[in-house]
């Protein structure tokens, strides 16, 4: 429903109790022309002018409502008058929006916030030039943390990543209008890279470019879905921007047959370390991994990769160092001072990449999240969606996995 608020103006008023002095005036004739008939204007005085008329402000939005949905977007308009200024308030902060050339219409960019009281203040000039104001107000519908997804954004704000680092969008609770969220989740960069979203799930996406980052490009994420519906009565919770930037071209290649580790930085390779991956029945993955995360130390207990306690194959080890995460399945590049004997020599390892602690520790130093580690030598293969597995996919593939291709 519309509202239409009538401004009034005490220039106009004065204005019009100037009119009615002019009719009486010629009604008894005093001051009047000879000849003039009865209403007419004093010869030469040029006629009366009609009364500005007075402008009138619309609002897409009832003065005084309650339970305004969070994702309208106000609108205001103006008849007999040029609007000037719109500011659109709440506790919860400004709404953004822009004005049209001609001064016609205000429409806003920001959505609302759920259960704030809102004021709409709107200045209007009028046909005469004189500035008047209207205000509105109403309040919208409250929404419970049920209602409601958040997106947590990856890379972190100001982190340096690796060249592999995809940008990961998680949300809380699951997105059903996925195109609707994407076509406001924007990721650009300097210098611009080619690249694309992919939904893995109804809570999270992926962006990757096309090929591995460019070393030294800074990147910034936008993600602008706050209270845009996300189907079954959800909304978006917030909308986040996020900065980082990419590091050095440190690209780790993995030969399970040959029991090497070549380490390259920027395409320089610095050293070749001897390793051991996965024995037969824990066979390592091949395909392209990206570190997701690092622990100086960190417990290895068997049974979160499925291998039960008293098998004999479980272990539990609390301090194993310089551990660096590949796959969400539990594979790590660490430490591994009880296979030195065999490193550069056989697989013994239960799908871990194992090294000295010296070397574990000297990679460790140098590596970051979003770094790639490239394994070939086995016939297993690395899933996409374990982990950071974006770059094993083929491009146009995941092109399609944008909700705005389909």
């Amino acid at each position: 429903m519309s509202t239409s608020l009538r401004l009034r103006s005490a220039a106009r008023a004065c204005a019009a109790v100037s009119l009615v002095a002019v009719l009486v005036a010629a009604c008894d004739g005093s001051g009047g022309a000879p000849g003039a008939r009865s209403g007419d204007a004093p010869a030469g005085a040029g006629g009366t002018e009609a009364a500005a008329a007075t402008p009138q402000v619309s609002l897409n939005v009832d003065d005084g409502a309650t339970d305004v949905p969070v994702d309208t977007l106000v609108k205001v308009g103006s008849t007999d008058g040029r609007i000037t200024a719109v500011k659109v308030r709440s506790a919860a902060g400004p709404v953004r929006g822009e004005l049209s050339a001609d001064g016609a219409s205000w429409r806003a960019t920001d959505r609302l916030e759920p259960g704030a009281r809102y004021r709409v203040r709107t200045t209007v000039e009028g046909e005469d030039g004189t500035p008047v104001t209207s205000v509105a107000k109403f309040t919208t519908r409250a929404l419970n943390l049920d209602e409601q997804t958040y997106p947590s954004v990856s890379p972190i704000d100001g982190e340096t990543v690796g060249v592999g680092m995809p940008v990961v969008v998680t949300f809380d609770l699951p997105v059903k209008r996925k195109a609707a969220f994407e076509k406001r989740m924007k990721v650009t960069s300097q210098p611009a890279q080619a690249g694309s979203w992919r939904w893995v799930s109804d809570r999270e996406a992926h962006w990757r470019p096309r090929e591995y980052w460019q070393p030294g490009t800074k990147v910034s994420v936008s993600v602008g879905v706050n209270s845009v519906p996300a189907g079954g009565g959800i909304y978006g919770q917030e909308n986040r921007t996020v900065s980082f930037q990419v590091g050095k071209a440190h690209i780790y290649k993995v030969n399970a047959k040959t029991h090497t580790m070549k380490v390259f930085e920027d395409g320089k390779l610095l050293r070749t370390l001897p390793i051991t991956t996965g024995k037969e029945g824990f066979t390592t993955r091949s395909g392209v991994k990206v570190i997701m995360e690092k622990s100086a130390t960190r417990r290895m207990n068997s049974e979160t990769v499925g291998i039960a306690q008293g098998s004999a194959e479980a272990y539990d080890i609390d301090d194993v160092k310089w551990a660096m995460r590949v796959t969400s399945s539990g594979e790590f590049i660490h430490g591994a001072p009880w296979s030195v004997g065999s490193q550069g020599r056989a697989n013994v390892s239960h799908g871990c990449t194992g090294m000295s602690d010296a070397d574990a520790g000297w990679l460790y130093d140098m590596s970051r999240r979003g770094d790639v580690v490239e394994y070939v030598g086995t016939d297993r293969p690395m899933e996409p969606d374990n982990g950071y597995g974006d770059w094993n996919i083929d491009w146009d593939d995941y092109v399609e996995g944008s909700a705005l291709r389909n």
